[in-house]
C-alpha cells in the first residue's frame, strides 16, 4: 500500500503469488480490494493504483460496477493500463480507455493450447456420444451399446469462426492429427494468412452450410454479439454440432434451444454463458445432446500458470515503460506517452517494438 507502484484487484486471482513474486521484483506492490469493502477504502486504492488487472470471471466485476470503463477510469488518476487474463475483453470498453490515455492488454496466445484442446474434446464427445452412453451406464433405463456409436471425425469438415491463436490451433489439430479439412471465414486476416495457417477462405454463411462442426472462439464485441441466431443455426446442416469455447452473448441461447427442439442441428457443447455460471433450470441444460462446462476451458493448471507468468511479466514491461506485447489499443499510444510521463515523471520509450 504505500509502495510507490501499484497494481490493483478484485476478490481472487489466479496464481496470485506468481503476481505478487514478479510485481516484486519490479517494486510494485499488489493490492487485493473486496467488493464488501467500505467504499472510501476501495476509491483510496483506486485513485493511487496505476494498474488494474481483472480476474478471471471478468463479468463480476462488471456486475459491481468496477468494469473498466469511463466511470472506473474517472476513479482512477494514476491508472496506466487495464490488463484481462485471457483474450476476451468484454469487461473492458476499449474506447474509454483508448480516449483516456489507458492501455488494454490482454493474454491472447497464452491459453490457446487448452482451449483448443477442450473445444476438440467437445467435438469428440459429441460425435461419439460419450456423454449419452456414460449417462445411459448410471441409470436405470435399459440400453443397447449400439445406440451410442457415433460418428468418427476423421476427414469431416471443421468450421472455425474466429481465426486466431485458440482458431489456429484447433485448426493445426485437427488438420493434423485427423485429416479434417478446415474452413473459416476471418474478415481482417487475408486469404494467404488463412492458407499459410492451414485454411480454406470461405464466405460466412458458406461455412455454416459445408461444416459438420462449427466452433467459436472469438471475442465478444459489437460486431460480434448475437453472430450465431435463429438464421445461422438454420443454416447449419442437420447433421451438424455448434462449439463455442468463446463468450457468453455470441450465440443466441434462446434460438440455439429452439434449432436443437426442431432438429435443426446434432448438437452443441457450451463452455460459456450469458449468465453465468448459468440458472439450474436453463433450457440448454436439459438436452441430452448439449454438453456443457462452466467457461472452465482456458483453466488447466499449466494454461492459469503461463497466464499468469505471461501477465505479471507484461506488467514489469508497462512500468518499465516499454510497449507491452498483446496490446488491444495500439492507437493509444500518443495519449499514453503524455499521461505516462505525468505520472511516473519521466517520458516511456515511445519507439519501443510493439
Amino acid at each position: 500500500m504505500n509502495m510507490e507502484k501499484q497494481v490493483a484487484y478484485f476478490r481472487r486471482l489466479s496464481n496470485a503469488d506468481v503476481y505478487a513474486e514478479t510485481l516484486r521484483s519490479g517494486g510494485i506492490a499488489l493490492t487485493r480490494l473486496e467488493y464488501e469493502m467500505e467504499q472510501d477504502d476501495i476509491d483510496r486504492v483506486l485513485a493511487a493504483a496505476q494498474g488494474y488487472q481483472l480476474q478471471a470471471y471478468s463479468q463480476e466485476a462488471v456486475q459491481h460496477g468496477y468494469g473498466a470503463d469511463r466511470a472506473l477510469i474517472a476513479r482512477c488518476p494514476n491508472l496506466l493500463a487495464v490488463s484481462t487474463p485471457g483474450s476476451g475483453y468484454d469487461a473492458v470498453n476499449l474506447a474509454d480507455c483508448t480516449a483516456a490515455g489507458v492501455l488494454v492488454v490482454n493474454q491472447a496466445g497464452l491459453h490457446a493450447t487448452a482451449v483448443a484442446q477442450h473445444a476438440l474434446g467437445m467435438m469428440l464427445c459429441l460425435s461419439k456420444k460419450i456423454i449419452q452412453a456414460h449417462t445411459a451406464m448410471h441409470g436405470d433405463a435399459d440400453w443397447s451399446r449400439l445406440d451410442y456409436g457415433g460418428h468418427d471425425i476423421d476427414g469431416k469438415v471443421l468450421g472455425v469462426a474466429g481465426f486466431g491463436a485458440v482458431g489456429r490451433r484447433l485448426a493445426e489439430i485437427c488438420g493434423g492429427a485427423f485429416g479434417m479439412r478446415v474452413i473459416t471465414h476471418h474478415p481482417r486476416m487475408s486469404d494467404a494468412d488463412i492458407r499459410a495457417c492451414g485454411a480454406e477462405p470461405v464466405a460466412f454463411d458458406a461455412m455454416l452450410g459445408q461444416a459438420d462442426f462449427v466452433v467459436a472462439a472469438l471475442p465478444l464485441t459489437d460486431q460480434t454479439r448475437r453472430l450465431f441466431g435463429a438464421r445461422e443455426f438454420a443454416l447449419m446442416k442437420p447433421g451438424a454440432y455448434f462449439v463455442t469455447v468463446a463468450r457468453g452473448g455470441i450465440h443466441d441461447e434462446a434460438a440455439l434451444a429452439a434449432a436443437l427442439r426442431r432438429g435443426e442441428i446434432a448438437g452443441a457443447g457450451l463452455d460459456v454463458w450469458e449468465v453465468e455460471p448459468p440458472p439450474a433450470d436453463h433450457p440448454l441444460l436439459a438436452f441430452p445432446n448439449v454438453l456443457t462446462t462452466p467457461h472452465n476451458a482456458g483453466m488447466t493448471a499449466e494454461s492459469r500458470l503461463r497466464v499468469s507468468r505471461g501477465a505479471a511479466a507484461q506488467w514489469l514491461t508497462i512500468f518499465e515503460g516499454k510497449r507491452p506485447p498483446r496490446l488491444l489499443n495500439p492507437d493509444v499510444w500518443p495519449r499514453y506517452v503524455d499521461r505516462y510521463a505525468r505520472i511516473m515523471g519521466q517520458p516511456p520509450e515511445e519507439h519501443a517494438e510493439p
